[in-house]
């Protein structure tokens, strides 16, 4: 295992990649050209160094990645433009981030949180309403990532994903970076965001919990509330699974985790794995010796 856990996602046609010091995408233009943008990190962290506390980082790394990863997401798409198509402007790049916003929290939080406290009643005590309110919010999610990459674009999408975890494990297995070293590894990593999103849901069942019962908007706002310390202790158990992953408990807790990804990653051609190791070059490039 390299001392940097290099990370990134997929974009729009492209990929990001983080390392240390910057921030690369890449994308794959209509012309079938491939162009590469690359960006210093701004990274508060280094400013406020009570940010890299444990159970505290998380919560910094999850808005951090959630903001790049939103004008990211929307730069690649303006990359991808062909000659003459209008670009998103910055009011468009916000918008759409709030409404993606806005409808994560209605779906993943109020829709399961309301219909356990309607259902309440039937449920008995709080441990029983808080584990059916985790289920659903993990059946929802399925239910949503199934839906979504039904469309072509997301699976494309979800190509990009895989390409960016096997140009990642060629560079941890500490391989020349070529699509024939890339193409033999697997597409589920065990630091992707996929498991975090899964690691969150499962703890957020014994942490809400704590919060007892109450009236809906009492219910829907607690959780809420709570997330940055869900957050911070879902980082803790990603970093600890994917630093020890070999161990065979470990790998064994990953296992659901490595099993959602199949639906949020998919098998990508040597073209997408070119793309992402030209991202992946470009921040190790300098950064690793």
């Amino acid at each position: 295992m390299k001392s940097f856990q290099y990370g990134g996602m997929a974009v729009i046609e492209g990929v990001m990649m983080r390392g240390p010091a910057a921030i690369s995408v890449a994308v794959r233009k209509s012309d079938g050209t491939v162009e590469l943008k690359k960006e210093p990190i701004n990274n508060l962290a280094e400013r406020y160094p009570f940010l890299k506390w444990p159970f505290v980082r998380g919560t910094y790394v999850l808005i951090d990645s959630l903001v790049t990863g939103i004008r990211i997401l929307n730069e690649s798409a303006n990359m991808s433009l062909e000659e003459g198509e209008e670009e998103l402007t910055p009011a468009e790049i916000f918008i759409t981030g709030f409404i993606a916003f806005i409808a994560a929290v209605l779906m993943f939080v109020v829709l399961p949180t309301g219909i356990v406290h309607f259902a309440s009643r039937f449920l008995g005590g709080v441990v029983l309403q808080n584990t059916v309110e985790g289920i659903l919010r993990i059946t929802f999610f399925l239910i949503y990532v199934y839906l979504i990459s039904r469309m072509e674009d997301i699976n494309r999408v979800f190509m990009y994903h895989g390409a960016e975890h096997k140009s990642i494990f060629a560079y941890e297995a500490g391989e020349d970076l070529t699509v024939e070293n890339a193409r033999k590894h697997s597409t589920l990593h065990p630091r992707c965001g996929t498991n975090f999103i899964l690691i969150v849901m499962v703890i957020s069942i014994f942490v809400f919990a704590l919060l007892g019962e109450g009236t809906l908007f009492y219910r829907i706002w607690s959780r809420l509330a709570v997330l940055p310390v869900v957050a911070g202790l879902g980082y803790e158990f990603l970093k600890l699974g994917g630093k020890y992953f070999e161990i065979p408990g470990v790998r064994l807790l990953t296992l659901p985790g490595l099993w959602l990804q199949k639906l949020t990653t998919r098998e990508p051609d040597d073209s997408q794995l070119e793309v992402a190791l030209v991202a992946l070059k470009a921040v190790v490039a300098g950064e690793d010796g």
